[in-house]
This record gives structure tokens, C-alpha cells and sequence, in this order.
């Protein structure tokens, strides 16, 4: 199910006496005791940039306080080591919850990111988490009686029709905006999963409203909808000079005017959103150049009327300039088959070939496979460290025991933050750090794309110098 039940319970709340301020007094179970816990947030639902807003120790009691500011309600990520719990939160609120320990209902793997239930002290129903849990409950009673046998997708719409009918009854009464435009959205996502004309829901849900950058559900929903819209549109006749207009140009006044080409599109601040959204896509593509593509990022940003495209701008290019060749290699942490933590610069000093694979992707097992004569040839003089992308530890740890041979640094990436340090965007990677933990090749070739060849240049001994009287 796309919509997760964290909150089990209901709130306490006590408007706040600092304007903007959000307090999360919390309970852990006792086995988190000495532990940190951590909130996070995100600065824009396009890049997903996670920003760490607070941290707290849990003490012996297993108490702990955390704060954000915000001037606008969103849900916010608490974690503690690869637990995770999502909890919506308001301006000028107190929340007091519990956080669970593990057990067979939360998976106990070391490494793997698990959702967690947390609990809200409170009775207060209209509380926008416990709205949450009503709707999500009335959805789930009405799709689990239903779905016991097969319904043809023509009866899931109109099933799907009359709880949005039920909803806005049961709900007529909230006030809260926040909750309005989650149920909304919630739907709107439900009918694209369920296939309804894509025309339909952009008239429904998207054409002649505002942009709701800061609303989690609408957000999702805009990325579904438009994912790969502007790869599709530079392959049909009127936006097929798109390419050329970053490749060639690098000109985003140029690929502003090949987009105006379609009329479906009247939002000027849309239309920026989707060219933005779509140059995110580019710099990932092996078709674009990523100079170019972050040529044309600057140049949006620079031009920008709209405060959110243009933060969004700002946080693509810290990414991309952060991964460029001869910047400092962001520092990770990821784990072993013993589920112990591995951080990157434990290995400074050294030089590093850094892949990441997943045992999903046939080719990047491929490139393992060849990383082994790597090995043989320059184990001396280069450390490589392979990350696993997979979201199953048991599939890391049977692929380590299938390949012995393969007997590098092998990490899983589970809770830790390498894919996203490196922004890893499809099932493989590759980078090349030397000595001072400086990024030598971003992205670095891989085995198969002539590694050993790079290799054999960089460590080639130099010749001395027979010429009598010179050194």
C-alpha cells in the first residue's frame, strides 16, 4: 500500500508561545536508551534534498526533545539508527509520541531502512495525523473487503468514485487546509494508479490551481504525472530541437522558447517547473551533456521570478557541483555483512575506485565480474569498494557468500546515505578518488569501458633519466 500508517494513537497538542515553533517531546522504548534520534526534512519534493533539522541523545529514561521551525505544516522523518516513523506537523505545536523498539513486526535487519508505527499521546480527532489515520483506515476497510476476489479495473474506479463522494461528506466539517488537499491528492494519486486518463486528471488535479510545492501528496502525485514529460516531448516533432538547445547551446532562453511549442502547457511557473524537473532527468541521461545541463540549470536560477523553482535550482546544482571532478568526495556511511558501519574516509590516503551495483541489474554484475582482473592487476596500488543498492540485506549477504572470489570491500547501502551523497539515479555508478579524498573522476569509467587502460596510464612507472649530467 502507497500510504504508510505511522501514527498509531493521537495527539497531545498545545499551541506553541514562539511563533513558527515545533516541539517533539518523545518517549523511546528502553533498548534505544544512549542513541541518537534524528529529524528530518526535506527542502523541495523534486530534488528530495534531506536536511537534518534536529538531534537529541535518548536518555537513560529513554526521553528526548526535538525542534523545528516552520512556518507551513509537512511531514517530517524521525529516525533512530534504521528505524524510520513519519509524522505531519503543524506551526505553533507540542507533539508527545512514543517511539517502538524492534520486533518481528518491524524488520530486524541491520542496514535496512524499516517504517515504524509512532505513537501520539492525545484524544483530539480533528488532529491532522489522526484525520490521516481515519482516511487511511476507511480506504483500507472498503479495497481489503473488495479486493478478496478479482474486480475488473471499470468497478475500482467506480469504487473509488463513490469513497471520493463518502469522503467529502465525512469530512465536510475539518477546516484543516493541510488535510483537504491530502485527501484530494490522495485520490488523484489512487486514479493514476489506476490508469484514468492522464488529460482528465491534469483538467482535475493540476490546470488552473496553484503549485503546491510544500504539500508531500501533491507533490508525489505532480512526479508521477510528469515523469519523463519532457524526455517524451523532445522526441515528437515540436520539441525535437530540445536536444540541440542544451547539447549544442547550452541556451535556456532557447529551450524556453522550443517548450512554449506546447499549448497545453499556460502556467509560466509550471512550464519552469517542468523544464527544471525535466533537466534533473537530462543530467542523469548518458544523451546530454552534463556541463551543458548544468549550464542551463544556472541560467534558470539566475532568471528565475519564482522563489521555489528557483530553490530547487540551487539544490541541483549543489549536488552536481559537490559530484564534479576535482571536488572533495562526499564522505559516506554504508555497511558489511556483519552489519557494521564503513565510512569512506576511513580510507583517505588511498586511492579508491568506488562502484555501486545491484544483483537486479545484469549489467552492473557484469562489471563486478570484471572488476576482478582490476583487482589482480592493481590490488596494490588501489582500494575498490563495491556498494549494493539492493533493498534486501538477505539478497546482499547470499550474493558476498556466492562470490567469494570477489573478496574487496563489498558494503550494502541500507539506512546509510551513499546513494544519495553520490546521487545515484539508476542501478550503477562509478567514481575514482585519489589520495585526499578528492573526486579524480566524476563519473569514473567503468571495467568494461577501458578502467585498466585509465589505470595502467595513471601508475605507469616513470622512466629515470640516462642523460649524463641531468637528473
Amino acid at each position: 500500500m502507497k500510504y504508510w500508517y505511522l501514527i498509531v494513537g493521537i495527539i497531545l497538542i498545545a499551541p506553541g508561545v514562539k511563533a513558527q515553533n515545533i516541539t517533539i517531546k518523545g518517549k523511546a522504548d528502553l533498548s534505544h536508551v544512549g542513541k541518537e534520534v534524528v529529524l528530518n526534512d526535506f527542502s523541495d519534493y523534486i530534488t528530495y534534498t534531506k536536511v537534518k533539522e534536529s538531534i537529541d541523545t535518548i536518555d537513560k529514561d529513554g526521553y528526548f526533545e526535538l525542534k523545528i521551525q516552520s512556518a507551513v505544516t509537512k511531514p517530517v522523518l524521525i529516525s533512530i539508527d534504521n528505524l524510520t516513523g513519519k509524522l505531519y506537523v503543524q506551526p505553533n505545536f507540542v507533539y508527545g509520541i512514543y517511539f517502538p523498539g524492534k520486533n518481528s513486526l518491524n524488520n530486524n535487519q541491520e542496514g535496512t531502512e524499516t517504517l515504524v508505527n509512532i505513537s501520539i499521546y492525545g484524544k483530539d480527532s480533528t488532529e491532522l495525523n489522526a484525520l490521516i489515520i481515519d482516511f487511511n483506515t476507511q480506504y483500507n476497510n472498503l479495497f481489503t473487503k473488495s479486493t478478496a476476489t478479482y474486480i475488473s479495473p471499470a468497478k475500482l474506479n467506480t469504487l473509488l468514485d463513490t469513497f471520493f463522494v463518502s469522503s467529502k461528506k465525512r469530512y465536510a466539517h475539518i477546516k484543516n487546509f493541510y488535510f483537504k488537499k491530502y485527501v484530494d491528492y490522495s485520490f488523484a494519486g489512487f486514479y493514476s494508479n489506476l490508469s484514468r486518463s492522464k488529460t482528465i486528471l491534469y483538467k482535475q488535479f493540476i490546470e488552473h490551481r496553484p503549485i503546491l510545492y510544500g504539500n508531500y501528496e501533491y507533490m508525489d502525485f505532480f512526479n508521477s504525472h510528469f515523469k519523463g514529460y519532457l524526455k517524451a516531448y523532445a522526441s515528437t516533432k515540436t520539441g525535437g530541437n530540445i536536444y540541440n538547445s542544451i547539447n549544442m547551446f547550452g541556451d535556456y532562453k532557447d529551450l524556453k522558447n522550443q517548450f512554449k511549442a506546447d499549448k497545453t502547457i499556460t502556467n509560466d511557473t509550471l512550464r519552469e517547473l517542468l523544464i527544471l524537473k525535466g533537466l534533473i532527468d537530462f543530467y542523469y541521461s548518458p544523451d546530454f551533456d552534463k556541463k551543458q545541463v548544468q549550464s542551463v540549470i544556472e541560467q534558470l536560477y539566475r532568471e528565475s521570478n519564482y522563489s521555489e523553482n528557483k530553490k530547487i535550482a540551487f539544490n541541483m546544482l549543489q549536488t552536481t557541483y559537490q559530484l564534479q571532478t576535482g571536488a572533495d568526495a562526499p564522505d559516506f556511511t554504508a555497511y558489511d555483512k556483519e552489519g557494521m558501519n564503513v565510512n569512506l574516509s576511513s580510507y583517505k590516503g588511498k586511492y579508491i575506485y568506488l562502484n555501486f551495483f545491484s544483483t537486479q541489474s545484469d549489467n552492473s554484475l557484469k562489471e563486478m565480474q570484471k572488476l576482478l582482473d582490476i583487482k589482480k592487476k592493481f590490488n596494490d596500488k588501489v582500494t575498490i569498494i563495491s556498494v549494493c543498492l539492493d533493498d534486501s540485506v538477505k539478497a546482499y549477504k547470499a550474493y558476498v557468500k556466492a562470490n567469494p572470489k570477489q573478496d574487496w570491500i563489498i558494503l550494502y547501502q541500507g539506512k546509510g546515505n551513499a546513494k544519495q551523497n553520490y546521487a545515484i539515479k539508476t542501478l550503477s555508478g562509478y567514481f575514482f578518488i585519489n589520495q585526499q579524498m578528492v573526486l579524480a573522476q566524476s563519473p569514473a569509467v567503468s571495467p568494461s569501458e577501458g578502467l585498466e587502460y585509465k589505470l595502467k596510464g595513471l601508475f605507469r612507472p616513470k622512466k629515470k633519466n640516462t642523460i649524463t649530467g641531468v637528473r
